[in-house]
């Protein structure tokens, strides 16, 4: 009985790619909170959350998702290849991550940052010069649409931010999640592409994929409203990095999957 709940909620959707369903995105969410507060309580009193922080590591998402699209593009075989789907690519990603974060900041403290990006950068670049150079380039069209409403979107969005006293952290972020948002609906509009989260996909399904980007303007100009009221600055921007990942990874995975078209 327990073997066929864990099969059928936790090991099909990965064997199968059906998605999440309401059950492994609890456990996952719950998972998540646990692994951010000990990071969190761990990396506080060795690095200071700032944009240097954000900066560097924006590397190891891109490189995450194109990993990710490595496998989305058949290049690994079961069961290898499930060490790099959805939610186990998060744990490779940090195992290679936060390594190099910490022995950047024993060796060069201040300016640990400038290593640290180094090392991501040239992941992030190897792993999409692979795929460059093994895929063809069918829907490159889809990186500057993309790009557009996000950017037209956190257009929108900067007054008001201004108006709330957001800062950049939570702009990046803002336009991270918007980024998403409208690759998911060009991905699913245009070029059949489904979703595979549980709420987003329940609205989709009720009103389209464009209620994305609405839903994701309101629920997040929320969210960094109320992150920013928080007094405690390594507490808060550490939060905002973690949104930052949970926005741009998936965005930078769909628009590489779909550029691609794989």
């Amino acid at each position: 009985m327990i073997w066929e709940f864990i099969k059928k909620y936790y090991i099909d959707s990965i064997v199968y790619k059906t998605g999440y369903n309401p059950v492994n995105t609890l456990t996952w969410a719950i998972i998540l909170i646990l692994a951010v507060y000990m990071i969190y309580r761990y990396l506080s009193k060795r690095v200071s959350f700032d944009e240097r922080f954000f900066i560097s590591n924006v590397p190891y998402i891109l490189f995450g998702s194109f990993l990710r699209v490595v496998e989305d593009s058949g290049f690994l075989k079961p069961p290898l290849s499930y060490l790099f789907m959805s939610p186990f690519i998060y744990i490779v990603v940090f195992c290679i991550a936060f390594p190099s974060l910490l022995l950047s900041i024993k060796l060069r403290k201040e300016n640990y940052w400038k290593h640290h990006l180094a090392l991501g950068t040239i992941l992030a670049v190897l792993t999409l010069s692979f795929l460059i150079l093994n895929l063809r380039v069918i829907h490159i069209e889809v990186l500057p649409i993309a790009l557009t409403i996000a950017t037209f979107t956190t257009a929108i969005f900067y007054p008001l931010a201004r108006f709330l006293k957001l800062d950049k952290l939570s702009i990046s972020v803002f336009f991270a999640h918007m980024l998403d948002a409208s690759a998911t609906f060009y991905g699913i509009t245009y070029l059949n592409y489904w979703e595979l989260h549980v709420i987003p996909r329940l609205l989709i399904n009720c009103f389209g994929a464009w209620i994305l980007i609405p839903t994701k303007f309101v629920v997040f100009t929320a969210i960094l409203y109320i992150l920013e009221r928080e007094k405690d600055v390594q507490l808060k921007n550490f939060v905002k990095f973690v949104l930052l990942v949970l926005g741009l990874a998936p965005a930078t995975r769909d628009i590489t999957r779909m550029v691609f078209y794989v």
